[in-house]
């Protein structure tokens, strides 16, 4: 559900407190998921007196659409999902071992120090850990001074295990939030406060352009908007050769920023994005469901969907770069040692049938990726690929390999008119946000059958009209 947005009511942008903070808010949806009308409307203030009236007028147009304005707010989250660290596990230690010991709950390395500060009382540490094979016996309880019984001696070798096991946890879910978010961002969220606050035409435009970028998905026929619109080509026209275009770089890896910066720069990048695409891409191996085919990618029973799309987009985001700084640096003919290919998303079987009951057919990007070896395979060395590969599937898909992005970085699109952010459940556009709240907390268009308690309210709305997208099927928001 939402969370809650804090806009101020100071619209004049001058003196350098109240311009600071809107700067520090706008670093901070960099992390998170406002909406662009939301962004723009926090740009608007941070730039005030010094817009052209052309750049007033075109950020005008989403920020009037913004929740200050409108006076109400979405019912889409404002941020990702978080991992949850480990304090409810610290604090249960603390009481079992009566022991107070500094520690961040939500750092894996530091829950781990404290398992093991904490158990060295008990002889416990993290490579010994397993309940079976490491606890002391009796005799070996009495020879190391440990006065316990057996109940509070296991109590307490439970206790520390579960925070070795929650470290784990964390450990591997920050892993999948940082690559969730260099799959929307590109490295914007690693971009240093300082830095982003001391350039403030290039702060604006990182913070608009990755709210772009993070606009949901909707269940349709057509594809993605560009997230570069008029709004974010403003925003970048504003940049000159003395803003940060490294900064800019982080969120925007394509040629037109790429050519403000030097070789070295270049190089940093290039490598940045080739140690992504080798982590996301082991991470897919290891998700990677044998049983599906690769030539529709439809979703089987039992696949982490989610899983598996964010780090395709990762690993793709990273790629798309990766092409750009190979571009770049003038070295694309590596490519003809080994040219690694796109990882495709997984599809839900009704979006498939629909484009095929509309005369259409799955991306045929898929083809080529079902025709070459898996990337993570090229990428540890135990299967070939080369750009010359790459082509010859391209062209029996029918596609153009530099145009398309397979073997150069894509082509850039049309600049895109804004469109205020669609309200959506499961990609859904629905009318209203209140209803959409109510369709989402009661499971609708989620594969699940709508709970039965507001199955009445449910189909009421329904029927009045509050769904705005086209569907495969009219029965389809009772799935």
């Amino acid at each position: 559900m939402m969370t809650g947005m804090m806009f101020r009511t100071d619209k004049s942008g001058d003196g350098g407190s109240s311009r600071r903070e809107i700067l520090v808010e706008l670093y901070g949806s960099l992390d998170r998921r406002y909406r662009p009308e939301d962004v723009a409307d926090l740009v608007l203030q941070a730039l005030d007196g010094r817009l052209s009236r052309r750049g007033r007028v075109v950020l005008e147009r989403a920020a009037r659409h913004s929740s200050r304005r409108q006076g109400w707010f979405s019912s889409m989250s404002t941020d990702y999902a978080r991992p949850v660290g480990g304090a409810r596990q610290v604090a249960a230690a603390t009481r079992l071992f009566d022991h107070r010991r500094e520690v961040d709950p939500e750092d894996p390395e530091s829950l781990l120090e404290f398992a093991a500060a904490v158990g060295h009382e008990i002889q416990w540490a993290p490579e010994r850990a397993d309940f079976l094979a490491d606890r002391l016996n009796r005799d070996a309880r009495a020879t190391a001074g440990i006065e316990l019984s057996k109940r509070q001696y296991n109590r307490r070798f439970r206790m520390l295990g579960r925070i070795a096991a929650k470290a784990g946890t964390l450990r591997v879910e920050q892993d999948k939030r940082r690559l969730l978010m260099i799959g929307v961002t590109g490295f914007g969220t690693e971009i240093p406060l300082d830095r982003f606050i001391a350039d403030i035409d290039a702060a604006c435009f990182v913070a608009y352009y990755t709210a772009r970028r993070k606009t949901r998905r909707r269940f349709s026929l057509s594809g993605r908007d560009n997230p570069f619109d008029e709004i974010a080509q403003v925003l970048l026209e504003r940049c000159t050769d003395r803003n940060d275009w490294w900064m800019i770089a982080q969120v925007r890896t394509t040629p037109d920023v790429l050519r403000h910066l030097g070789d070295r720069e270049r190089g940093r990048l290039l490598g940045r994005g080739s140690a992504v695409m080798r982590h996301s891409a082991a991470l897919l191996a290891a998700r990677w469901n044998p049983a599906t085919d690769r030539t529709t990618m439809v979703v089987q029973s039992g696949d982490d969907s989610t899983t598996w799309n964010n780090l395709a987009v990762a690993y793709n985001a990273a790629r798309a770069g990766w092409l750009a700084c190979l571009a770049a640096l003038n070295a694309l003919d590596l490519l003809e040692v080994a040219c690694p290919g796109k990882a495709m998303r997984l599809m839900a079987a009704d979006l498939v049938a629909w484009h095929r009951t509309s005369g259409g057919d799955v991306d045929p990007n898929t083809a080529v990726w079902a025709a070459l070896p898996p990337p993570w395979d090229v990428l540890d060395g135990s299967a070939a690929c080369t750009r010359t590969d790459v082509e010859a599937a391209c062209r029996t898909a029918g596609l153009a390999p530099e145009k398309a992005g397979w073997t150069a970085p894509r082509a850039q699109g049309a600049v895109a008119v804004f469109r205020p952010t669609p309200e959506l459940v499961h990609g859904v556009s629905i009318a209203d946000p209140v209803w959409a709240a109510l369709l989402r907390r009661a499971g609708v268009f989620s594969g699940k059958q709508v709970k039965p308690g507001l199955a009445a309210d449910v189909a009421h709305g329904l029927a009045s009209g509050v769904v705005v997208s086209d569907l495969p099927a009219a029965d389809h928001p009772a799935q």
